[in-house]
């Protein structure tokens, strides 16, 4: 069998199509097992059945934690700080021990938010029915958009006149998005008056623009939720980015590294780029100085109140996870029949994101004359390690999935054990023999307080790579066949 037909039984059957092999020896009886481990990639052109897999996980996570009747949230005196920022952050979203203290006061343009008593739960308030005294615990599905950068032809997400679409603001507002999103949490729980949890997506429009959704847990006024989109913003305090000083593509030699000054030079003039740090220090010394890029939401906020049990929740829940499995530059584009104006417009977008800078220390300050933060030898612009450079991420190298640590108080390993267990216990109580949770587990223990059983890399050449699909393809389809004969008796009840 040809690798492709083996690919194509593979996506099929829903059996990684990559896996890692491994050898396991039993030291207790002397068996060799070779035992093909998923690649677990999250990315369906590269593994479909593993990217499904991670995404129905997801849609599990996002399903348990929505409308939950008692709260997660361990006791008042517990610090969380995970998902609850300290307040006092700078806009330019610093969140190191030494980072510079700023005023306080708000940029012009954005209404002032009220800040009220946070009680300590999570899950919202509950309604009741006159009529009928049944009670309801409502909760929200939120979707956040970013502003217009220039007119886009209906239907089509490419700009009516490129040449009038604004693609440096567009990337950076990609490159920064988890900034304000961050704030933006931050706002809402000040605002709400409960500690609100979220389960959030984070995806390409058909433009490319980030946007987000989100299911928060609990019902807030549409006027709340309104107000703090509005005046949520986060201001970016750099160095500016309007002049390019250093461009390999036009003949410029780059920066070179000093080891004894730990900084970058000019390599004309010997002199020492300013390090991150002096580059603030102009920042902060000029009373006119404004920021170098200031990212807000768009005024289209949709927002939906939701029951939990209802068909409504199941497909918010699909819609939340619909492209996690699609990386940014790739969701609207169908590879079979290509069109060159969209493919233009990413290429466009790209040209920006791949040489702005991403964060305080990446090396794309270079161009710009500056030392990044916490610099080292090597770094060349345009060569930044963060995906977010990437033509297929167009600027959203973190995350897709948020989540807040007390959405369901569980890990996502935990999630996946919970979905295992459910099989196993479907089996069980068919009397079919289910397999062992920790079986070739590397810490189960022999007689002599060893390891019991021993993994072992298999060398590239022994590998059959046929030979292993085929054994999990057949492993797959029997564990499919138990587990549909154990549901129809399940369904079928007890016999009489």
């Amino acid at each position: 069998m040809t690798t492709t037909l083996v690919q194509a039984a593979a996506d099929t059957t829903g059996v990684c199509r990559r896996p890692l092999l491994r050898k396991v020896t039993d030291r207790a009886t002397g068996q060799v097992a070779s035992v093909p481990i998923p690649c677990g990639s999250t990315r369906a052109t590269v593994c479909p059945a593993c990217a499904d897999r991670a995404r129905r996980v997801r849609m599990h996570q996002c399903r348990e934690g929505w409308h939950l009747v008692d709260d997660p949230l361990p006791p008042s005196n517990d610090e969380d700080t995970e998902d609850d920022p300290d307040e006092s952050r700078d806009d330019d979203g610093d969140d190191g021990a030494d980072r510079r203290v700023r005023s306080t006061r708000r940029l012009p343009g954005f209404p002032d938010l009220p800040k009220v008593p946070v009680e300590h739960v999570s899950i919202g308030r509950t309604f009741t029915d006159p009529r009928t005294g049944a009670t309801f615990r409502p909760s929200m599905f939120v979707t956040l958009t970013l502003p217009s950068y220039g007119r886009i032809a209906p239907g089509t997400g490419v700009p009516a006149d490129p040449s009038y679409y604004d693609y440096r603001h567009a990337a950076l507002d990609a490159l920064h998005f988890p900034r304000l999103v961050d704030r933006w949490w931050q706002n809402l729980r000040r605002c709400a008056g409960y500690k609100v949890q979220y389960f959030a997506s984070v995806e390409a429009q058909r433009r490319l623009a980030p946007h987000l959704h989100t299911a928060l847990r609990g019902s807030i006024p549409r006027a709340t939720l309104r107000g703090v989109t509005a005046g949520t913003y986060c201001a970016l305090w750099w160095p500016d980015v309007d002049t390019v000083r250093y461009d390999a593509d036009r003949g410029d030699e780059l920066p070179a590294w000093d080891p004894v000054a730990q900084g970058y030079y000019d390599p004309t003039t010997g002199a020492l780029l300013p390090s991150w740090d002096q580059a603030l220090d102009d920042i902060d010394g000029d009373e006119f100085a404004e920021p170098m890029h200031v990212l807000r939401f768009g005024d289209q906020v949709d927002i939906k109140g939701i029951l939990g049990g209802t068909e409504e929740t199941h497909r918010a829940v699909a819609y939340l996870c619909k492209y996690l499995t699609k990386a940014v530059a790739e969701t609207y584009t169908d590879p079979d029949h290509p069109n060159p104006a969209y493919e233009a417009h990413i290429d466009r977008l790209h040209a920006e994101v791949r040489w702005l800078p991403c964060s305080e220390s990446c090396s794309n300050w270079l161009r710009f004359g500056v030392t990044p933060k916490d610099p080292g030898s090597g770094m060349v612009p345009g060569m930044c390690p963060s995906k977010a450079h990437d033509r297929e991420c167009l600027g959203l190298g973190g995350r897709r999935v948020l989540v807040s640590r007390h959405w369901t108080g569980k890990t996502l390993t935990e999630h996946r054990a919970d979905r295992a267990a459910v099989v196993r216990a479907v089996l069980e109580e068919a009397g079919i023999d289910a397999p062992e949770a920790r079986r070739l587990a590397a810490d189960v223990l022999h007689s002599d307080g060893q390891p019991r059983f021993v993994w072992e890399d298999v060398p590239v050449e022994e590998r059959s790579y046929g030979a292993t699909i085929a054994a999990s393809l057949r492993q797959r389809r029997d564990w499919r066949e138990q587990y549909e004969r154990a549901k129809e008796v399940a369904r079928a009840g007890p016999a009489s």
